[in-house]
This record gives C-alpha cells, structure tokens and sequence, in this order.
C-alpha cells in the first residue's frame, strides 16, 4: 500500500484498469473469511494468491520459539501471498482475518497466464514489492526514533486508513481489534514498553483503550509527538 500524488492510498487492486480487474475477478473465486481465522499459514505450501477486496488482514511471523509478530496489516486492494504462490515457494508468514474480510482467490497458474498477456498487471505486482520494501526500509529507518515518537506515527497512520469518527472534538477511533502485543510486533519494540507509553498517554487525556480496542481523543498532540514534539 502506499500513497499517490494525488493523495489517494495506492494498492495492487486500485492501480489496475477496471478491465483487469473485472477479468482477473473472472478468473478467481470470491471467499468470505470470518474474523480471527487463520487463512494460511507460515510453511505452508501452495499455489495460490489473493486480493483483499473487504476488510483487513494480520500477517503475523512465529519464531521457532513461540513468538508470534505482527508484521504487517494489509487492508482493501492489497496483494497477498504473491511471492509464495507465483514463486512456488513457502509462505513465509502466517495470515489471520483482523476483521470479517471478502478475498479473491487466485491460482497462481491463472494470474501468471493472465498476467503474461497484460503487462499493466505485472508492474502492479512489481509496484507493490517496491512499495513493500520501501515501507521495511522506513521501518528500519525509524527504528533510532524513540518508542514515543514511532507509535503515535503509528496510531495516526492507523487512524486514516481505517479510523472512525468517535465521541469528542477530533476523537477518532481505529476499527481493527489490535492488542498490545500487535502494536509492538509492528514498532519492533516490546509489549512492555508500549504498555508504559500508552498508560502516560491514558493519564495525559490523549487516547483510550479497551480489551483490543484504541481510541485517539487528541489527535493534534500525538501528531507533535509524532515529529518529536
């Protein structure tokens, strides 16, 4: 996912003419996946991609420890898979439905046959890796930011693309179930941490939280906090 100049979020599905997207829907399945279910998971083998068309995903890494990562959330229009099932090798992470969620399902034998014969459809596949590594190389570069700093970018990024006005001047709130732990997978930080930044931001007035639910009252003043202010 990334941003065009226009502003406007750019993704997989949306940098597509409507003719492609109208065949490629021809060529897969639609499929509805009920929140919290595992979609495929990590070392899997398989030959097949998606296109979130509803709803938001969690890709999630686990460690031959046990720990479980939240690597990334990818939302509406988004490319999933694609490196895994065009390439013939194991999924790399593991796929869980953040929300009620509709996919295309597509084998990767149909994309690529498709795909050989609409060049458009091959830059976007090659657009959304760049993005993907640019997004990992902003990550790696923020990472010397202090915790403080780097989530209130995050909340604010989580706000436009899938915030909802709530109760107060300006409040917004995230609608994606995100615990404490999935806030710090994404940060590259520990859930303690975050947990010590967000009881300070309770007590200041400037978010609320539930049980996997987050809540921006002051928007404004994260977005100090956001560039260091």
């Amino acid at each position: 996912m990334g941003v065009g100049a226009s502003g406007m979020v750019v993704t997989f599905w949306s940098s597509l003419e409507v003719a492609d997207r109208e065949a490629l829907a021809g060529l897969g399945a639609q499929t509805e996946v009920a929140a919290d279910t595992q979609m495929f998971a990590q070392g899997d083998s398989s030959d097949y991609l998606l296109v979130v068309l509803r709803g938001w995903v969690k890709v999630v890494s686990h460690s031959a420890g046990g720990y479980r990562a939240l690597l990334a959330l990818r939302g509406p229009g988004d490319l999933l898979g694609e490196q895994a099932g065009l390439d013939g090798r194991r999924r790399s992470a593991s796929l869980y439905a953040a929300t009620d969620v509709v996919v295309l399902r597509l084998t990767a034998a149909r994309f690529q046959h498709f795909a050989r014969g609409h060049p458009a459809v091959n830059r976007a596949v090659e657009q959304t890796l760049s993005r993907r590594l640019q997004e990992a190389d902003r990550q790696r570069a923020g990472f010397t930011e202090p915790v403080s700093v780097r989530l209130a970018a995050l909340l604010l990024d989580l706000a436009d693309r899938c915030g909802e006005p709530a109760r107060g001047a300006g409040a917004v709130s995230i609608g994606l179930p995100l615990s404490q732990d999935d806030l710090a997978g994404l940060l590259l930080s520990s859930r303690r941490t975050v947990s010590r930044v967000l009881e300070q931001w309770r007590a200041q007035g400037l978010v609320a939280t539930g049980r996997k639910s987050l809540h921006l009252l002051q928007a404004d003043r994260l977005k100090s906090l956001a560039q260091g202010g």
